[in-house]
């Protein structure tokens, strides 16, 4: 799963549809040197966004901000568009604004890009466990939090109705994140779909049990093989995981 880390950033996160950008950039060097290799790319704005959300803002008359939709839903399908001629096989939306698997889709096959599928991050909660990351592309939010449109950690009807709704709007595989915390909501969703499910082992999982291992405190290997055989017991056909070279090679 490729992410992009621009040099300059811009309150729209126009960057982000930039051919030029790092992204296309990056798939179309993958692809040049391993044209068989599936490429698959996060469509989101807030690594392109000066101030860390994953949508545009618009001031509310009291002084206080909330994310334009149909705005972010519009630039989020030209970063899916960027992504696609640069040769991405899998665009990844992983922004959580209502209506955006459905006008990618409409995006990505009204400019040739049928065969490009979308792997919907469909049930994504506002997780304390995105810390890592953050840090690392920062991208977190310079004021408030995204609570306003990732998930209540509480709720799980939301995740089921959030998965229907991008399955009925085109989304070729789904996608649950994080996953620890949600072993049930991903079996839920299992059970709800027969979509490929996926499920995201994030950076603050990944980092707790390295601090743990690091501290003495467990085997740093049959931790990693227990969590993520959890997660496939939970139903998710396949993980996005910090552990993937370390398991790839442990499993052969």
């Amino acid at each position: 799963m490729l992410f992009g880390l621009p040099e300059k950033k811009d309150p729209r996160g126009e960057g982000g549809a930039n051919p030029q950008g790092p992204v296309p950039r990056a798939i179309r060097a993958m692809k040049d040197a391993a044209p068989e290799l599936v490429v698959m790319a996060d469509v989101c704005v807030d690594e392109y966004t000066d101030h860390g959300h994953c949508g545009v803002l618009r001031q509310r008359a009291d002084g206080s901000h909330d994310v334009d939709n149909d705005a972010t839903v519009e630039i989020l399908s030209r970063i899916a568009l960027a992504y696609a001629a640069a040769g991405a096989d899998i665009v990844a939306p992983s922004d959580m604004m209502d209506g955006r698997v459905g006008a990618m889709r409409r995006a990505l096959d009204g400019d040739g890009h049928d065969e490009v599928s979308i792997l919907s991050y469909a049930v994504k909660y506002a997780s304390s466990f995105y810390g890592p990351f953050r840090e690392a592309a920062d991208c977190a939010p310079k004021f408030g939090d995204r609570a306003g449109y990732q998930m209540d950690p509480g709720n799980t009807r939301e995740a089921l109705r959030e998965a229907r709704l991008d399955e009925e709007e085109g989304a070729d595989m789904l996608m649950v994140k994080p996953a620890l915390s949600y072993l049930d909501v991903i079996a839920r969703v299992r059970q709800a779909s027969h979509l490929p499910l996926g499920a995201y082992n994030v950076s603050g999982e990944y980092a707790m049990l390295k601090a743990a291992a690091a501290a003495g405190m467990i085997d740093e290997t049959r931790a990693m093989l227990e969590v993520l055989t959890s997660i496939r017991r939970a139903g998710a056909d396949f993980i996005l995981t910090y552990h993937a070279t370390d398991a790839a090679r442990l499993l052969g």
